[in-house]
């Protein structure tokens, strides 16, 4: 069982804490057709379950140690197999909670209204069986359509990761473009979401995390999803990522390009706000436990290093 909103810490410090402990990892869990071939597994709903428990269990020491801040199950690739996919998503996200790694479910929602307001309750409120420790959100609606996801997530101790710049050659189009003000759309995103950070940041939680946390970051509510071989877009666009008070999740890591030197020189001041997805980097040393573990020990290294 999870725990309640009233025991839970926000999320902000609660993923600061885990980077600390572990290392800004995050390992996605992306059960591809391919990977679940060269695992030996059917591209079935056992199959998939198989795949992600051993990811699970593999982001975990023997000592029952985490070995990565977070899990970031592919909600896509569960919900192809439809009811039984998201039986096992359901699982999984169960199995992490129980290891004590925390959960991202990258499901890139967006809608409006009471639309918006059932993703939210899918995914981010207590009692929901698709409950994770943070969602990832599509904002191209406007970022004020997310705001039942945000709010539930503030109210409950969860997070969001809201998309701002990625690495797709169509973002561009979008979120470089020129709205209100004559301010980029990405430029717009960070300066909303640094808005609703400010709240966070202004509560006893985050004033504790702050005077205990020592070195690393002090995180609000809302995360920012940002393409990790594109970091320096952002200063390009007059983007200042460190003072948005956010989590910036990075895919890109390793298979698709992106260098830890390269990170640390595009983020520059916003190095150490960096969650580093690592999918395909990491899977493809499975399917043995022991080998996964090895792979993410030493991604943590190399980005930590």
């Amino acid at each position: 069982m999870t725990s309640s909103a009233a025991e839970r810490q926000s999320f902000g410090p609660r993923l600061a804490a885990a980077m600390r402990r572990a290392g800004p990892l995050c390992v996605g869990i992306d059960p591809h057709p391919g990977l679940l071939a060269d695992w030996g597994l059917d591209d079935t709903a056992a199959g998939i379950e198989r795949f992600s428990r051993t990811v699970v269990e593999a982001s975990t020491d023997r000592d029952g140690t985490s070995l990565a801040a977070a899990l970031k199950p592919q909600v896509a690739l569960y919900e192809r197999h439809g009811a039984a996919g998201f039986a096992v998503l359901e699982r999984t996200l169960q199995d992490a909670h129980d290891a004590g790694i925390l959960t991202i479910a990258d499901a890139k929602r967006g809608d409006i209204g009471s639309t918006m307001q059932g993703y939210a309750s899918a995914w981010l409120e207590d009692g929901s069986p698709l409950a994770a420790d943070a969602l990832t959100l599509s904002p191209f609606l406007g970022y004020e359509s997310l705001r039942p996801a945000i709010d539930l997530a503030r109210n409950t101790g969860r997070g969001v990761f809201i998309l701002a710049l990625t690495s797709n050659p169509e973002g561009a189009s979008v979120q470089h473009a020129l709205g209100e003000g004559q301010v980029s759309v990405a430029a717009d995103i960070v300066r909303r979401a640094a808005a609703d950070n400010r709240i966070d940041l202004d509560t006893t939680d985050a004033a504790d995390a702050a005077a205990s946390a020592g070195k690393g970051a002090v995180l609000g509510t809302v995360g920012l999803v940002v393409g990790a071989t594109i970091p320096d877009t952002a200063r390009r666009l007059s983007i200042d990522l460190a003072a948005s008070g956010a989590a910036l999740l990075a895919p890109g890591y390793g298979a698709q390009g992106a260098t830890t030197e390269r990170m640390r020189l595009g983020f520059d001041t916003a190095w150490p706000q960096v969650l580093v997805n690592s999918s395909r980097g990491i899977l493809t040393a499975g399917p043995e436990v022991e080998a996964l573990r090895t792979r993410i020990r030493l991604t943590t290294e190399d980005i930590t290093g």
